[in-house]
């Protein structure tokens, strides 16, 4: 028979909910991150329903405008930007907007004036597999801004800005919210039916081994010598290939299975292509904050690096620790 109150401690607990019990536990909280979370989920459930939609809609395709880095932008891109800055642009505690479309911060309101906080966000990563029905999603990291100053760019890329929250959403066959304030990795579901994501799990934890590899091997001539060592070691190994081209959809089934996923520099792109700020950073604290581990190709904590552009990038390679271990060991072997 099945226990009719089996769901419901779970499945009744709403993500503002979780976030207004977790402040509880902490007299000193603000109730910021309960507003700042109330924005970030209204803006990825109206994203989410954009990309359902977005064929019947005729919102797939580029145009013909680039982003900052060069990059085609797709209809969805724009969309997805505007959505997160109008439901953002209202808190009140937020003073910086970083986002990958565009070149420039969004200075909303000096520290003074209230900005205690700046948003990263990736507003619709791997956006190009949408004409494909690939996952799809959203990156984005809070941070805290320092105390004085103005809390404009000098501030968010200041010493002492701290990021206190990182996650991302999932548009796949369900719309997945995933979220670290620190304290473990949590899973959120969107029921539709009531319109509102829902606990699904918590304190996700990697598996410190798994034979998965994820990587785009197409570019395998312009990978380094080091992960060109690891590939032939991983298919020696009897390892299984897994990679689907949207770093949201490849970075979850990680987190979820467990294994590796690595980005590397190439030839063409020596400083890697991946940026810290908006895509490997949060990715970072929400693999650690599950037990795993995040760096660059050299292994370098991803977390211990110090951002000195907006859109600087990185190498990143993430995952189960072991797994980490074994492609480290590689990129150090002279053998």
């Amino acid at each position: 028979m099945v226990n009719p109150t089996a769901w419901t401690d779970d499945n009744l607990m709403s993500l503002q909910s979780h976030v207004l019990a977790g402040e509880r536990d902490h007299p000193e909280a603000t109730g910021d991150f309960s507003w700042i979370l109330s924005a970030i989920s209204l803006a990825t459930k109206t994203i989410g329903n954009k990309v359902r939609r977005a064929r019947i809609d005729d919102v797939l395709g580029e145009l013909a405008a680039e982003n900052t880095h060069g990059e085609r932008q797709q209809k969805l891109d724009v969309i997805s930007n505007d959505i997160i800055k109008a439901c953002l642009g209202s808190r009140a505690n937020i003073g910086v907007l970083v986002s990958e479309e565009e070149e420039e911060p969004t200075i909303l309101r000096t520290r003074a004036d209230g900005g205690r906080y700046a948003v990263f966000f990736d507003p619709l990563d791997g956006s190009s597999n949408l004409n494909v029905s690939v996952g799809v999603g959203t990156i984005f990291a809070v941070i805290r801004l320092p105390e004085g100053g103005g809390g404009g760019l000098e501030a968010v890329l200041s010493r002492q800005a701290t990021m206190v929250a990182a996650g991302y959403v999932l548009y796949g066959s369900s719309t997945v919210f995933m979220l670290t304030t620190g304290t473990g990795v949590d899973m959120f579901v969107l029921d539709h039916s009531i319109g509102s994501y829902v606990l699904a799990k918590r304190g996700i934890a990697l598996p410190p081994s798994q034979p998965i590899y994820s990587i785009n091997e197409a570019y395998s001539a312009r990978f380094p010598e080091g992960v060109q060592r690891y590939l032939d070691w991983a298919h020696r190994s009897s390892y299984s290939s897994r990679y689907i081209g949207s770093m949201v959809a490849d970075v979850h089934r990680t987190l979820i299975k467990g294994g590796i996923f690595i980005y590397p520099a190439t030839t063409d792109r020596p400083e890697g292509k991946l940026r810290l700020l908006y895509e490997a950073m949060p990715m970072a604290m929400l693999v650690e904050q599950a037990g795993g581990i995040a760096v660059t190709q050299d292994g370098t904590r991803v977390l211990d690096l110090h951002p000195t552009d907006l859109h600087q990038r990185t190498s990143v390679v993430l995952g189960s620790t072991e797994e980490v271990a074994h492609f480290l060991k590689q990129m150090d072997s002279t053998s």
